[in-house]
């Protein structure tokens, strides 16, 4: 509480899915009047992914795309870059 009685919310830091590793957003539950964290499940909406336009979806032609790098556990396989519209009612996936 500050001098004047006023809150101020500090930073409260990033917080992390323990079962995905995901990001957890913010998300207000009027009701119940708390703070509830969750995952944002649409990649497309997630704004922490860099995005382009270099590479345009397959599915809809919409230009715009998010994008990230996973690998797969066996060693032999090389990182993938996925790609996934980020059109509202596409969100269609595809890799190069």
């Amino acid at each position: 509480m500050e001098p004047d009685g006023t809150y101020e919310p500090g930073f409260v830091g990033i917080r992390f899915c323990q079962e995905c590793n995901n990001m957890l957003y913010p998300k207000e539950d009027k009701e119940n009047r708390i703070l509830l964290y969750a995952i944002i499940a649409d990649v497309s909406q997630d704004p922490t992914l860099p995005r382009t336009e270099d590479h345009p979806c397959q599915k809809c032609g919409h230009k715009e795309a998010v994008f990230f790098q996973s690998h797969s556990a066996r060693a032999e396989d090389a990182m993938r870059l996925y790609y996934v519209c980020t059109a509202p009612h596409c969100g269609h996936r595809w890799t190069e």
